[in-house]
């Protein structure tokens, strides 16, 4: 039996050894993909229209046809297209360094004359399509992506990727597009107008596209201080390799940005300046660095250093809930013989020491912790400090695991406040569940941290998630009253301004100040004030007004009153019919309604006509004659206008000024108004009520009511403010400020800002 020509032997071969993608990749993977997944699906929908009208201008069937068929492939293949795109996308990431874009048949610039003439002439106009593409988005976010290319490089700085090979070029995602129009069964003709829509598309949105990828790994902790890419040479073309920058290219010698600077990766040289930085910061200028004095307990190495550390570790677990003891502190015991004397510390270990003592003085001081979780952070004193004498890039990497675990679990608690006794507290069991594994199982493995901060982030993602939803249903509740408060001062200010110095019967009175007040706020809500729908109801208003007190009388009043009367009677029933008000209760007003047009054509009738004065011939009338016949006087009547609104607020204005000027709270500075405009949803503060401190983030600004809605950190509502009023508390130092940065940055540029100005002075 001939088996044996199928069995291949694997005897002697390696097996094949897959790359481990870094977790920040793994993020920027996840979230470009659902980004890149909407651009798709926007593209579809605007292709869909665009093909439409371009068959519908077609000159001829043939290209009618063409057109037609195209939108149906795509309909037919959007689903299989988007999930090519996706795939070729992440393939990239998966691949990384070994993937290579695909092209249709080698770049046109690596090409010579014959091969052109061996491509099919749809092959190539598909091609040099393509092409064009990639050089106008290179061309156009250029910033963004080599932003993007050197934070990617950073975090793999072990493999040499091309520019065509960062998993988000323009070279991957056109590739993609590529590769899932190559298989559309349709006309060159109408396969060039579906890439030159996304020629459209894809100039228009990757900008947005490119910014969010940067700030999913600024959020990793991938280089988060760089603002602009490195200056150096730029690469060559799609397949040149990586060069190696000059060292700091790009970086500022007298900036205190942040520990990753502007470093290339790859630059190894360049990671080390940072500690250097620190320790120079450390001595004065031109102290040597310092060797093991003779005099002393002996020198204490850093193996042995680290063994002693190992004990300090253990005890940190015991601490009580609120106690906080500095790194110096429980260092004493450690560097200090039986004799009383201490020992010697190699420079670079002692300034370690000294860095990370001054990082936990910055952290154990942070006003926006509370006691207890400055208490539990501070327990991973002694391994990190352990992290930072084994590895010195500690200082350099933005993305260290310890240095964003750190940030981690100060930012998780900067809302946090303590429960009520047998009170459930997640997020605090979760806190000191973590730094149990640290104290418990860190002995020299970094993959523990890598671990811990995973684990953590998913928890607080299932926690965001629930407070979002909360906040959410909040949002919303908020924003429905809001339009409810708005719909009811437009509903309440025209019927007031219309029954302004108007004699109506007390029936139809009643009726506008409550079931037609009702009607006029249903339409606000439902089509709002700019609409048509308003417009008419706001003139029915008027009308129904008029016809319960038409002034001025004249002599067509009585034919006017007969021809209006019918459309309002039947405009009111429908009103109350559209709104379900109670039938008998619409009946009733009905009733009431017609009973006043009675009484008003009687008054016309038993009252004699008089000829109304003109204008700018006022007709004086007897004291006697005002006080029987008032209802006489001439009042022209009309639908609240802008006139009308802004003659009533300047009668209304002196009195609005002296209760301004005789108010509660004082004028508040256009500073604080500017703090309280630039506040921005997500924002951290802390608020002073009766001696207690209570933290919150602003969760909504309704803009119809003008109202910041703040929430404590279960989404519960804890305050809300209007824009004076939060302005006031903020000038009164009843609101201060919380920041949310990240909180191992901004212990190291302190540090930084404090070393400098001690060595000026």
């Amino acid at each position: 039996m001939a088996h044996d020509t199928k069995i291949v032997s694997l005897a002697g071969q390696r097996p094949m050894q897959r790359f481990s993608l870094p977790q920040a990749l793994v993020r920027l993977r996840d979230a470009s993909g659902q980004s890149l997944q909407r651009v798709l699906a926007t593209f579809f929908d605007r292709a869909d229209d665009a093909l439409f009208e371009l068959a519908d201008r077609a000159s001829t069937n043939l290209d009618q046809t063409a057109y037609f068929d195209a939108m149906r492939e795509l309909r037919l293949r959007r689903k299989a297209m988007s999930l090519s795109v996706l795939q070729y996308v992440s393939q990239a990431f998966n691949d990384i360094g070994k993937f290579k874009p695909r092209q249709t048949e080698g770049a046109l610039g690596d090409v010579d004359q014959d091969s052109l003439s061996l491509l099919d002439h749809a092959q190539l106009e598909q091609q040099v399509a393509v092409d064009n593409l990639i050089n106008k988005l290179r061309n156009r976010y250029i910033e963004q992506i080599r932003l993007l290319a050197v934070r990617v490089n950073h975090v793999v700085p072990s493999i040499t990727l091309a520019d065509s090979q960062m998993p988000l070029s323009p070279e991957v995602i056109c590739g993609g597009v590529a590769e899932a129009c190559g298989d559309l069964d349709i006309d060159i003709r109408a396969k060039l107008v579906v890439l030159k829509l996304f020629d459209r598309l894809l100039a228009d949105s990757l900008g947005d596209f490119y910014q969010e990828a940067n700030r999913t790994l600024v959020a990793e902790g991938v280089l988060p201080d760089m603002k602009r890419p490195p200056v150096g040479p730029t690469r060559a073309g799609r397949g040149s390799p990586t060069p190696g920058p000059a060292p700091n290219a790009g970086r500022a010698d007298s900036s205190p940005a942040g520990p990753e600077g502007d470093v290339l990766p790859g630059d190894h040289g360049g990671l080390q300046p940072t500690f250097s930085e620190l320790s120079a910061l450390l001595h004065p200028p031109g102290q040597p660095a310092s060797a093991p004095a003779a005099s002393g307990a002996g020198y204490l190495d850093t193996v042995t250093l680290m063994a002693r550390l190992h004990g300090l570790q253990a005890a940190s677990g015991h601490w009580q809930p609120d106690q906080v003891v500095t790194l110096n502190e429980q260092l004493g015991p450690v560097l200090t013989a039986e004799n009383g004397a201490s020992y010697n510390l190699g420079q670079v270990d002692n300034d370690v020491i000294n860095l990370v003592a001054m990082l936990f003085d910055f952290i154990l001081e942070d006003r926006q912790l509370h006691p207890i979780m400055k208490s539990l952070i501070g327990r991973l004193q002694i391994p990190v400090l352990k992290v930072a004498l084994s590895d010195k890039n500690f200082f350099n990497r933005g993305g260290h695991p310890v240095r964003k675990l750190l940030n981690e679990l100060a930012l998780s608690a900067m809302g946090w406040s303590e429960k009520r006794a047998g009170q459930r507290d997640p997020l605090r069991d979760k806190i000191e569940s973590v730094v149990e594994r640290v104290l418990t199982d860190f002995t020299d493995n970094l993959e523990l941290f890598e671990d811990l901060l995973a684990e953590f982030r998913h928890f607080m993602d299932l926690d965001r998630r629930r407070r979002e939803l909360v906040e959410q249903r909040l949002r919303d509740a908020e924003e429905g009253r809001a339009r409810q408060e708005t719909a009811a001062q437009a509903a309440e200010g025209l019927v007031q301004d219309l029954l302004r110095n108007r004699d109506v019967p007390a029936p139809v009175g009643e009726l506008l100040r409550d079931a037609w007040t009702r009607y006029l706020q249903w339409i606000v809500l439902r089509e709002g004030e700019a609409s048509e729908r308003w417009a008419e109801a706001c003139e029915l208003t008027r009308r129904l007004v008029w016809s319960v007190d038409p002034r001025p009388v004249s002599d067509t009043t009585r034919s006017e009153l007969l021809r209006a009367i019918p459309s309002v009677v039947d405009g009111v029933r429908r009103a109350m019919q559209e709104i379900s008000w109670d039938p008998f209760a619409t009946d009733a007003a009905i009733r009431d309604l017609e009973l006043a047009h009675v009484d008003v054509f009687q008054r016309l009738v038993t009252q004699p006509q008089r000829a109304e004065p003109a204008m700018d011939e006022p007709k004086a009338v007897p004291v006697e004659s005002e006080a029987a016949a008032p209802n006489l006087a001439p009042e022209p009547v009309s639908a609240p206008s802008e006139q009308g609104v802004e003659a009533n607020a300047e009668a209304e204005a002196p009195d609005r000024l002296e209760s301004t000027a005789a108010g509660q709270a004082p004028a508040v500075g256009p500073e604080w108004l500017a703090q309280a405009d630039g506040l921005r949803v997500g924002s951290w503060i802390e608020m002073t009520r009766e001696d207690t401190k209570v933290r919150c983030k602003l969760a909504a600004f309704i803009k119809a009511t003008g109202k910041y809605i703040f929430v404590n950190r279960s989404g519960a509502k804890v305050a809300e403010y209007l824009r004076e009023e939060l302005a006031g508390a903020m000038a009164a130092g009843e609101i201060g400020m919380l920041d949310d940065g990240l909180i191992f940055d901004r212990a190291l540029e302190s540090i930084i800002d404090n070393l400098r100005s001690s060595r000026k002075d």
